[in-house]
């Protein structure tokens, strides 16, 4: 599985897939000779001392946090009295202090930042680290956080200080509120503080910006576009979903002697007629424009693919993998998450009595019951390696099954071999073994002939799915062992979060729903 050349159906002119993006959720930091001597240098020497007056900087701005929020109302706005601005000032002033003491000793800030009353929403991006909170210090506006966040010491006070909107995970209807919640204070006409919102929704590397969620667009007003850059030759900043973790961050961010930062804010956005009705039109216009602003390009992904890339499961997506593009490609055909468990069954019953036959664009358009589309094209081509016009619909089905449930790994193998097994035997070969876990994975090659042999103890030239997973349940690392080391592209380092599998918005319709 590969992007490669594709025709027209009519057999006319080729023409080539744009080639894909850096993924945007991985971030692989390596360094040189000189710069690992500086980082333990640092560690012994600066590093305890930023690290202590950070979290004293923090644990000096909470009485005064406190203060401030004891008896405040968290539905409507007191008048700012003198000593309420006095704390403002003081709060300002020592989150200052606790960035300069981290290295960055000058922020660098271009355009102005509007009035409450000119722009109620900020839409801040890109969106690739913790430390994407120093506009947040600078200013005091609110931001939206999840409602878990206020009872952690310290950190919850100077959280709801800023008045954030909270969203609570157990209430199913938070959503609507939290949307609502947003409406209300942007139509306020500049009496709540401003809301920053990061309308990308996750962490990325900055190389791109992903798909924007509408909620920073829906209530239809003005919104400031402002761009965030890190531009220093060492990248210690960002913080994806696969890549160094928090704390590892947070230890080499503070092992620099200084770290750049700049904010850019854009002119003031207004929203035509047509966006006001639309807000995923309104949020693209504007990723527009922060994308020129940033001089990087826009792409489809989005959130949910972050999490099919960061995916809890035995086989790691590497980072060039076709499957981010793949996903890109099912959401836009209209499937929904939601049959998506009845699709793989019916799928993967009638692509295994095919028994290999390959398919033409028309056959799979037919396979899926869909009209040929260009999206549909595109989605051919990735499996069309041999450029010969035809596709195993197999492979089709082994990419939908990672992309539907990508924590699921034994289930997709599972159904893998029951598409691929011998009737005799219920066996496979080390070629069909390739050609199942290169899909998965979503990569042109793939060596496995270890992972075979390791498997095949009878060196029967042959396993089966009990061999497979009897392999893995005693080699939980098989993956770490057996693929990666043998092939390039799998990057370096393990997962920095979690994830609870792919939440895949499939259609409008049912992010609307969400929404």
């Amino acid at each position: 599985m590969r992007l490669v050349k594709s025709t027209h159906a009519d057999g006319g002119e080729k023409r080539e897939l744009p080639p894909p993006f850096r993924n945007p959720f991985v971030h692989d930091l390596r360094f040189t000779t000189a710069q690992k001597l500086q980082i333990g240098l640092m560690t012994v020497t600066l590093f305890p001392i930023r690290l202590f007056i950070a979290a004293f900087m923090m644990l000096l701005a909470w009485p005064f946090a406190f203060i401030a929020t004891v008896g405040r109302s968290e539905t409507a706005v007191e008048p700012q009295c003198l000593w309420r601005k006095l704390v403002d000032v003081v709060l300002k002033t020592i989150m200052r202090v606790m960035w300069f003491a981290g290295g960055f000793h000058w922020i660098s800030i271009k355009g102005r930042q509007a009035l409450p009353a000119e722009a109620s929403i900020l839409t801040l991006g890109p969106h690739s680290s913790y430390f994407d909170a120093i506009p947040v210090t600078m200013t005091m506006a609110s931001i939206v956080m999840k409602a878990e966040s206020k009872d952690i010491p310290v950190w919850g006070t100077l959280i709801k200080y800023i008045r954030p909107v909270f969203v609570s995970r157990s209430d199913q209807d938070s959503r609507r509120k939290t949307v609502e919640e947003i409406k209300r204070r942007a139509h306020s006409g500049g009496e709540w503080p401003q809301i920053m919102i990061f309308p990308e929704g996750t962490c990325t590397n900055r190389t791109c910006l992903i798909t924007f969620k509408p909620g920073a667009f829906i209530p239809a007003v003005p919104v400031q576009p402002v761009v965030i850059r890190y531009p220093n030759k060492l990248d210690s900043i960002t913080w994806t979903w696969q890549g160094p973790g928090a704390f590892k961050i947070l230890w080499l961010t503070l092992c620099q002697l200084h770290n750049e930062f700049e904010i850019e804010y854009l002119p003031i956005y207004s929203p035509s007629e047509e966006e006001k009705k639309n807000p995923e039109l309104f949020a693209h216009n504007v990723r527009r424009l922060m994308a020129k602003a940033l001089q990087v390009p826009v792409t489809d992904y989005s959130f949910e693919d972050c999490q099919l890339a960061m995916a809890e499961g035995q086989i790691r997506l590497p980072v060039d993998t076709c499957l981010l593009e793949f996903a890109k490609l099912v959401r836009s055909l209209g499937w929904k998450r939601v049959n998506s468990e009845k699709l793989l069954q019916d799928y993967g019953k009638r692509a295994g009595k095919l028994q290999g036959q390959r398919l033409s664009l028309e056959d799979f358009a037919q396979f899926l019951n869909l009209p040929v589309t260009d999206e549909l094209r595109h989605m051919f081509a990735l499996f069309d390696e041999n450029e010969d016009h035809s596709m195993d619909v197999r492979e089709f089905v082994i990419a939908f099954s990672v992309v539907c449930r990508p924590a699921k790994t034994l289930d997709t193998i599972r159904l893998a071999f029951q598409m691929f097994e011998a009737e005799e035997d219920g066996a496979i070969t080390e070629n069909e073994l390739m050609c199942i876990l290169r899909t998965a994975l979503g990569v042109g090659e793939l060596k496995v002939s270890r992972l075979f042999r390791a498997i095949d103890e009878e060196d029967s030239g042959k396993i089966t799915f009990e061999s497979f997973r009897e392999f893995a349940d005693q080699h939980s690392d098989f993956a770490e062992q057996y693929l990666y080391s043998d092939n390039a592209g799998f990057g370096s380092g393990s997962p920095s979060h979690v994830a609870n599998g792919f939440c895949a918005d499939f259609s409008p319709s049912e992010r609307k729903k969400l929404d």
